[in-house]
């Protein structure tokens, strides 16, 4: 790409000078977007599509009428590179761009705001010029906890993804501390990836990858191989990993719609036997996947006879009380509450629903709610003592609270009791000044008038 070094005299319209010396960036060579480098970035990596970026810049329309700018917003504009957020200019010219690289762009009104111009201030059919700096970039946050950071090298084709159960052909890099552990072929179901030694932040991002979608995924322990880590790999516990995944091709699993009743009961039997292997496992997360298939299917369904009914029920109430036993273990307690609401719903004295649901809400330090569903499993079987032993728990533990607020609140009460008494202090002392100092003005007075009259 050209850089420019100066050669525009002073007053020279900048906008004439990309147009003179300006590289074309676009893919059909139509002079649409022109672009001079104006000081090179401090990396050799351009940021990729899908990346959030953040930049400063300043639009002026061809005759160099300033129509907008960051800098005096004093605040930089972040957009996700190739989502269509911005201009057809932006996403081509911004992803030609190194990290702290001030460009200067000129794009036709085909690749701006065409006929249409935009808010008044730019007129139809303008072409307009650009100064950016970009500032930074960095991957898509695919589940917004810093788990899974994605970043796209290769778009896919077309607007369809995998769902869980899918039926997936990948290519697999993994890295550890910039060692390759991993490189193969494989072909497995989503949801499932744990079976052939692929980590769960895999199974979900791939149901947000296309066809020939080629990504970098960097997994937080959480998504990797966690705490266990993995032996086979040389993974230690709690590492952080890097794939590099190639989606080459899948094929979707049925959804809900496309199965009748009998087939759906025939599937809940089998991902709930997967996902007692996961939970007996320690595989929390791959289990949760297997439980949620049997709430999508059956939760819903409507105009079933007596014996599908009662089958249905029947794996529903399974399915909502292990997926609040797993969310027990990933310590998700309001979605452990969630489930057995659930649960609860289709067998309101059902021993194990209030049971984990008061283990979530001693845990959620709600302990009124936790001591009362302990007293109605002790209603339901009077000979749980793990229930009994829960009420003392909860009991102990309200008092304890209490007794923590009430120092707090004691404390706090005593400093502003103190502050009260310094600030009364403070008005008296004061109040004290001043009657002393009219005092003194007035024997000042007195003393004035008496030599005045010859008494003094």
């Amino acid at each position: 790409m050209t850089t420019d070094e100066g050669t525009s005299k002073n007053g020279e319209n900048p906008a004439a000078t990309v147009t003179e010396q300006g590289e074309d960036i676009t893919t059909k060579k139509d002079r649409g977007v022109l672009k001079i480098v104006k000081r090179v970035g401090t990396s050799d990596e351009a940021p990729m599509f899908g990346d959030k970026v953040y930049v400063h810049y300043k639009g002026m329309l061809s005759d160099g009428k300033k129509f907008d700018s960051s800098h005096d917003r004093k605040k930089p504009f972040a957009f996700s590179l190739g989502q269509g957020q911005v201009i057809k200019a932006w996403d081509i010219g911004v992803s030609t761009m190194k990290k702290g690289e001030i460009c200067h762009l000129l794009c036709k009104p085909e690749y701006a705001y065409g006929s249409a111009g935009h808010l008044q201030k730019i007129p139809s059919n303008a072409t307009l010029f650009f100064e950016i700096e970009l500032l930074d970039f960095k991957g898509e946050d695919l589940f917004e906890d810093s788990g899974v950071i994605r970043r796209i090298k290769r778009k896919g084709e077309g607007y369809s993804n995998p769902n869980e159960g899918a039926t997936v052909k990948v290519h697999l890099e993994g890295c550890c501390g910039g060692r390759t552990f991993d490189c193969r072929d494989v072909v497995f179901i989503v949801g499932e990836g744990e079976d052939h030694d692929i980590p769960i932040g895999i199974d979900k991002a791939l149901v947000k990858m296309q066809r020939e979608e080629q990504c970098i995924l960097y997994l937080g322990p959480r998504y990797g191989f966690g705490e266990a880590g993995k032996p086979k790999f040389g993974i230690d516990p709690n590492a952080e990993l890097m794939y590099e995944v190639t989606l080459k091709s899948f094929e979707k699993a049925k959804e809900s719609w496309e199965m009748d009743t009998k087939e759906k009961l025939a599937q809940a039997a089998i991902v709930k036997e997967k996902g007692t292997v996961y939970f007996k496992g320690g595989k929390y997360t791959q289990a949760v996947i297997q439980y949620r298939k049997i709430v999508s299917w059956l939760e819903m369904e409507y105009g079933l006879s007596e014996k599908e009914s009662k089958a249905s029920e029947s794996f529903l109430l399974a399915a909502f009380l292990n997926l609040a036993m797993c969310y027990l273990k990933l310590q998700e307690y309001n979605k452990v509450v969630e489930c057995c609401n659930k649960a609860l719903g289709l067998d309101s004295a059902n021993e194990k629903g209030l049971y984990r649901r008061g283990e979530a809400q001693l845990l959620m330090n709600d302990f009124e709610s936790a001591k009362g569903d302990f007293e109605k499993v002790l209603a339901v079987n009077p000979q749980n003592r793990a229930a009994r032993l829960q009420i003392s728990m909860c009991q102990r533990k309200a008092k304890e609270h209490n007794e923590r607020d009430r120092r707090v609140y004691a404390n706090m009460f005593k400093k502003f009791a103190e502050q009260d008494a310094k600030e009364e202090a403070s008005k008296a002392g004061s109040k004290k000044a001043v009657e002393g100092a009219a005092v003194k003005q007035h024997e000042s007075q007195t003393m004035e008038e008496g030599k005045a009259k010859g008494h003094v």
